[in-house]
């Protein structure tokens, strides 16, 4: 049985005491080289990539579209997606967007931990850039530390200069390329650059500018630990049979050096494969020791995985003594039982199978979604009236969406009501909505009723007779409503 520790503190043993004695608490990691850490070079160059250039893919849409793949338009409110246009009444896309993530996340974390923040998230990503920054500047770990509490001289006030200057025309690049999914991007970058944007594009720049600074380049670890929600579901979501990062104490205990394990063992006495060599701890981007247990912190990176082997390599050990594995088999191992990878399982796949079917519905329901949509309020108030020849008239409120590019004609009708009669304000004959546009009628049904009756208006394109319908009710006048 196995608890995530949740009262996190960075380790200690790998953080270097002041002068004065007092112990600092800053974050430093190593660089290392491995599988792991290639894979997350991939992934950031993958994703800044993707960040950085989508605004600038064009993707053709007909006259008088934008043609930007991926657009945001405040001013006619649309979220455009390469083929994909979502309108604000359409916003339950949008949520059941959410809801996949959230799924997929969920998935993940049964799969493998949380190994979206150690590879995919913006903060894992733009810290990895900083970070790079940093080292290329001012060293690797070990120079760092010596420089952070050393004199201040000319070559190290030319070093700290460089570095922020460097992360902060990352950051404005990031608050840059943020405001280009608003507007034209090739537009916005010209305007930018001649000081002819908006003052509002300007501070949505400089606020993103400020966010990444300060985010990737101070609060780094803290982010991941305290700030960001998902470690804290971690103890209500965390899965033993999920890949995570893992140190297998049954192997790598006792502790000792690699003279001394080779002492012990000639006198029959036991040691571990780890030689305390605090390589694991020094590359962690948190800061944890992962021998100690399962953390919440952890964010399943991989890093400290290719630390540990780099140095069994160099000891001529096996691999693995860090590795992503599953905790019940760290338990099984503890008792001399075989391991069992169970990555596919009825958790797995039922995660999977909700995955698959809401992304199937979503697709399904937007493949076969019409270009054209109506909607229906009654009158609230009076909600029916009595006319002289004892009929009752209601009052609707009718609008028209045309979601195509073009202006179309819709020939408006009511159905469900005998003898009904219906009268559009200020239109007679067809409505005409024109290309992307909504338009609202005052629709005027009247019929001799004496029960409340379900109708239905129906708008039909006088081009393709292509048809949409909504559902309302008709009201006597002593029904009420």
């Amino acid at each position: 049985m196995a608890t995530l520790d949740i009262s996190f503190k960075p380790e200690r043993a790998h953080l270097r005491k002041p002068k004065r004695g007092v112990i600092t608490e800053r974050v430093v990691p190593q660089s290392v080289s491995g599988r792991y850490r290639r894979l997350k070079w991939i992934a950031l160059v993958c994703c800044l990539a993707i960040y950085y250039v989508m605004p600038f893919v064009r993707w053709a849409r007909g006259p008088g579209q934008p043609d930007q793949a991926v657009l945001l338009d405040l001013e006619r409110g649309r979220l455009y997606f390469l083929f994909i246009e979502i309108w604000p009444q359409e916003v339950y896309y949008l949520t059941g967007l959410l809801v996949l993530a959230t799924l997929v996340l969920i998935w993940l974390n049964a799969v493998a931990g949380r190994v979206w923040c150690g590879y995919f998230c913006p903060q894992t990503v733009w810290t990895d850039l900083f970070l790079l920054v940093e080292r290329l500047v001012e060293g690797d770990r070990r120079e760092r530390l010596k420089k952070h509490d050393a004199p201040l001289t000319a070559r190290r006030v030319l070093e700290i200069g460089v570095k922020h200057t460097i992360w902060l025309l990352i950051a404005m690049g990031t608050g840059g390329a943020f405001v280009l999914y608003f507007t034209d991007a090739p537009t916005l970058v010209a305007d930018l650059a001649t000081g002819r944007a908006s003052m509002l594009a300007y501070a949505w720049v400089g606020i993103l500018t400020c966010t990444t600074y300060t985010l990737a380049g101070f609060a780094r670890e803290q982010v991941c630990t305290w700030m960001c929600p998902w470690p804290r579901l971690q103890g209500a979501i965390w899965d033993p049979e999920a890949l995570t990062v893992n140190y297998r104490d049954r192997r790598g205990e006792p502790r000792a050096s690699a003279k001394k394990a080779l002492e012990l063992r000639a006198k029959g006495e036991p040691a571990g494969d780890c030689v305390d060599c605090m390589q694991c701890v020094n590359v962690c981007p948190i800061g944890i020791d992962i021998r100690e247990g399962p953390n919440f912190a952890c964010i399943n990176c991989g890093l400290c995985v290719d630390a540990c082997d780099s140095v069994m390599a160099k000891l001529d050990r096996p691999r693995g003594l860090i590795d992503y594995e599953a905790w019940t088999n760290i338990e099984r191992e503890r008792r001399n039982e075989p391991a069992r990878r169970r990555v596919i399982r009825p958790k797995t796949i039922g995660l999977g199978l909700c995955v698959v079917a809401l992304a199937g519905a979503m697709g399904v329901s937007l493949s076969m979604r019409s270009d054209a949509k109506i909607t229906v309020i009654h009158d609230r108030n009076p909600v029916a009236v009595r006319l002289s020849d004892g009929r009752a008239r209601n009052g609707y409120a009718v609008r028209l969406y045309n979601k195509a590019d073009v202006e179309r004609s819709f020939r408006l009708e009511v159905s469900g009501l005998h003898a009904a009669t219906v009268e559009t304000v200020g239109e007679d004959g067809p409505v005409r909505v024109a290309a992307d546009t909504t338009r609202e009628l005052r629709v005027l049904v009247t019929a001799p009723a004496d029960d409340r009756q379900p109708i239905a208006f129906t708008a039909t394109d006088v081009a393709s007779d292509g048809a949409v319908t909504a559902q309302d009710v008709f009201i006597p006048v002593e029904g009420g409503r």
